[in-house]
């Protein structure tokens, strides 16, 4: 699991190729209706870190491993989600925030720390709405308490978005519209080709020549 919490990144092939410069990383935050199909709450992180690099671009989303009638009663095992970009197009853009690097990281670090095996899917104190109300909290959001809309994702992010009007980017799209509108990240350079350069040829010695060192040269 933790390979699977590193970013979706292009990476330079060469050492110290330059990254054409791009916004810092933004968090949007993402519903999903309810149905057979889950986490119906989840973030993406995109963008180039402030300090450099490769750019971002993955999503993370909490749910329980496999769908069964047992989460109603009770803990059961729970998994992190790489949501998909088909998953996203069928899903709700709410809102984003731009991060700064400390942010992503922390990011990061949520999502590793709700991907240990002890972490468990609790229907009514940590599902997949408890995440994205975690990621708020650690971001400094207001408003992220809302005990009546902890199994309403929509409602929740609507609610959230509402509380921090002015500090966070009101988006309210269909995934398919705000992904079609996204800019595309900054492309990986191309690595340089490096000539081939064969090794030096040593000199054929014949007869009786010989080579002389500088140092050998016959003092006056």
């Amino acid at each position: 699991m933790r390979n699977l919490l590193k970013p979706l990144v292009f990476i330079p092939l060469a050492l110290g190729a330059p990254v054409p410069a791009q916004a810092a990383v933004t968090i949007t935050f993402w519903s999903h209706e309810l149905g057979d199909d889950f986490p119906h709450a989840f973030f993406t992180l995109r963008g180039v870190p402030d300090a450099g690099g490769p750019p971002v671009d993955i999503s993370y989303g909490y749910t329980l491993r496999n769908v069964s009638p047992a989460a109603l009663f009770g803990p059961v095992p729970a998994r992190l989600d790489l949501t998909t970009p088909g998953y996203m197009r069928r899903s709700d853009a709410q809102f984003s925030l731009t991060l700064t690097d400390a942010q992503y990281r922390d990011m990061v670090s949520l999502a590793y720390e709700w991907s240990r095996p002890e972490v468990t899917y609790i229907l009514n104190s940590r599902n997949c709405v408890h995440f994205t109300k975690e990621a708020a909290r650690r971001l400094g959001l207001a408003g992220v308490d809302q005990p009546k809309l902890m199994k309403k994702p929509r409602s929740y992010m609507q609610a959230l978005a509402a509380a921090n009007a002015g500090r966070v980017t009101m988006i309210a799209k269909d995934g398919d519209d705000y992904l079609d509108a996204l800019p595309p990240l900054p492309a990986p350079p191309v690595a340089p080709r490096l000539a081939v350069v064969p090794p030096p040829v040593a000199p054929t010695l014949s007869g009786t020549s010989s080579i002389r060192s500088s140092s050998d040269s016959k003092r006056g």
